[in-house]
């Protein structure tokens, strides 16, 4: 009994550790400009944040641990089963629906909300439960890009999926597509706002392209036979490749405009202070300053080219080329090691 107590406070820890990195989320530049500049009109966007927080933080706790580890344990029967009927109550959220349960007895609208809560919880513990095909699993079939950038690319692309601003943006987008599928005409405002939206979902990222190469992942891209523009356009092609299905159903060459922009003020950042960030969380941007001048530049290429001419188009997209060379060299003159 004692060695199955042992692993709990082990596990215990390590959750603890694991959950220290949902401070991301207070420094997602999408979130913090929502609140500043949104503030009671943003409630739908912090609903979506919440929405797609809750799958991650809802896993089985002994998914942390390798099967192969798990498997040199030894432990008696017992032991087992007090180690999975204890681990789920390391997992807060265990503890949050409990509360939620007992704040609302005797409330139906509350239990209702409960019993969604609970049966999501549920749910993604036991699908989280459940072994993980090899290879990658859902991100296997990523599909092959032209030109000897396409490993990268869809190395890149992998990462992206990986982010919960990308699932952000997704919901964004879906939501316009429902709406439109219900047979509902989206306002002129309406459709640049949710276009600023979902290009703004995942402006953050565009601010730290490097920060899931893990540690000493720029070093490693200098020793491939490629220039720094490359590797910079290997980031920036597996964005838009990511973001472009998601603006089919806002506006898609408006979108495509201020991603450009995006990438063109990121650029900065990317190069100049790369930040590791974590998988399964929120990007956490550079600077504040440069998540606005982010979302100024991209709200102002999206009203230009819906609103005025498609002409704005141009102007983001020779910013985002002279942002392209421009790090591109800093990159090849930089030494990583």
């Amino acid at each position: 009994m004692a060695r199955a107590v042992a692993l709990l406070r082990a596990l215990a820890l390590a959750y603890r550790r694991d959950w220290t990195t949902l401070q991301s989320l207070a420094g997602n530049n999408f979130f913090l400009l929502t609140l500043f500049l949104l503030q009671r009109a943003g409630m739908f966007v912090y609903l979506i944040m919440g929405l797609v927080m809750f799958f991650p933080l809802s896993t089985d706790p002994l998914r942390k641990i390798p099967p192969s580890r798990i498997a040199l344990w030894p432990l008696a029967r017992r032991e087992w089963w007090l180690l999975r009927l204890a681990s789920p109550w390391i997992n807060p959220m265990t503890w949050g629906l409990v509360f939620l349960a007992a704040w609302g007895a005797g409330r139906a609208i509350t239990v209702g909300l409960w019993t969604l809560a609970a049966g999501l919880f549920a749910a993604v513990f036991l699908i989280s439960a459940l072994p993980l095909p090899r290879g990658g699993g859902m991100f296997r079939p990523v599909p092959a890009f032209p030109g000897p950038l396409n490993q990268l690319m869809r190395k890149n692309v992998r990462e992206i999926l990986s982010t919960l601003d990308f699932y952000c943006a997704a919901i964004l987008s879906a939501s316009v597509l429902a709406f439109r599928v219900l047979g509902a005409d989206l306002p002129h405002e309406a459709l640049m706002a949710m276009t600023v939206l979902v290009v703004g979902a995942l402006s953050s990222y565009a601010q730290s392209l490097f920060g899931l190469d893990g540690e000493g992942g720029l070093s490693r891209y200098r020793l491939l036979p490629v220039r720094g523009w490359q590797l910079l356009l290997a980031k920036d092609a597996a964005f838009l490749a990511a973001l472009f299905p998601l603006l089919l159903p806002v506006a898609p060459v408006a979108g495509f405009g201020g991603a450009l922009s995006v990438l063109a003020v990121g650029h900065s950042p990317s190069v100049r202070h790369p930040r590791e960030q974590a998988r399964w969380r929120f990007t956490t941007g550079a600077a504040l300053g440069n998540g606005i001048v982010q979302m100024v530049a991209l709200a102002m290429t999206v009203s230009g080219i819906l609103s005025t001419s498609l002409w704005f188009f141009a102007p983001a997209a020779c910013a985002w080329v002279g942002s392209l060379w421009w790090y591109g060299r800093q990159l090849d003159n930089t030494n990583f090691s």
